[in-house]
C-alpha cells in the first residue's frame, strides 16, 4: 500500500482535478499523477472509476444531509422538498459537470442513506403514501440533476464560443415562420429565477397529485 495515500485524500485530489479538466480530465493515470504516485497504487483503495465516483458522490451527498439535517420540521412537505432541491443543485454547482458526474453513482456511507428516514417520515406524515413520498424524492433529484446538468453545459459552452447561443444570430437562422418560437427564445431567462420558476412546477404537480 502506498504510503500516505488514503481514500479521503484520493477523493479529495478527484474532486479537485475534477474542478480543474471536468468529467473527461478525471481519469485514474491523471489522478495518480497529482497524488505522485502511480496508477496501481489507487487501487489499494477504490477497485475502478465508478467506486471512485460512488466514493466522491458520498461527500457531496454527506454535505447535502448535513444542510438538510438543520433545518426544522414543522415547515411542510413542498418547503422541505424545496429546500432538498434548493442545497442539492447548490452542491452540483460548486463542481465542473457536478450533475453530470454524479447520476447513477452508488452512496457509500449508509448514515448519509439513513438520513433519507426523517425525510420520509415527514412526507407520509403529510398525507404521502412511502411510495408517493419515494417517486417525490427521486423527481426532485432527478429535475435538479436535469437542471444543473442543462446550466453547466451551457455555461461552459459559451465560456467558450460567447457567440454560441446569440439570439439574433439564432433569429437568422431560424428565418421566417417561427414568431413564436423566436419570441420564445427572448423569453428565456436562466440561473435562480428559471430554476425556481421550474421547481414551482414539479412541487404544483406534487401537490395536485396529492390532493387528488
Amino acid at each position: 500500500m502506498a504510503k500516505g495515500i488514503s481514500r479521503e485524500r484520493i477523493v479529495a485530489a478527484a474532486l479537485e482535478l475534477l474542478d480543474e479538466k471536468g468529467m473527461d480530465g478525471l481519469t485514474v493515470r491523471a489522478l495518480a499523477a497529482r497524488l505522485d504516485v502511480q496508477a496501481p497504487a489507487l487501487y489499494w483503495h477504490v477497485r475502478n472509476k465508478q467506486e471512485l465516483l460512488d466514493e466522491m458522490s458520498t461527500v457531496v451527498m454527506r454535505r447535502v444531509t448535513g444542510a438538510l439535517s438543520q433545518i426544522p420540521a414543522g415547515s411542510g412537505w413542498r418547503n422541505d422538498l424545496a429546500a432538498y432541491a434548493r442545497v442539492l443543485r447548490s452542491e452540483y454547482l460548486l463542481h465542473r459537470d457536478g450533475a453530470r458526474i454524479f447520476s447513477g453513482t452508488r452512496i457509500s456511507d449508509p448514515d448519509v442513506v439513513r438520513a433519507k428516514e426523517p425525510w420520509l417520515a415527514r412526507l407520509t406524515a403529510a398525507g404521502f403514501t412511502l411510495a408517493e413520498a419515494d417517486d417525490a424524492t427521486d423527481l426532485v433529484t432527478a429535475f435538479v440533476v436535469g437542471f444543473v446538468i442543462e446550466e453547466q453545459e451551457r455555461g461552459q459552452s459559451a465560456e467558450t464560443d460567447p457567440g454560441r447561443y446569440s439570439l439574433t444570430g439564432r433569429d437568422a437562422w431560424l428565418g421566417e415562420d417561427a414568431e413564436l418560437v423566436k419570441a420564445a427564445g427572448h423569453l428565456r431567462d436562466d440561473g435562480d429565477q428559471r430554476f425556481e420558476r421550474h421547481l414551482g412546477m414539479v412541487l404544483d404537480g406534487l401537490a395536485a397529485r396529492l390532493g387528488s
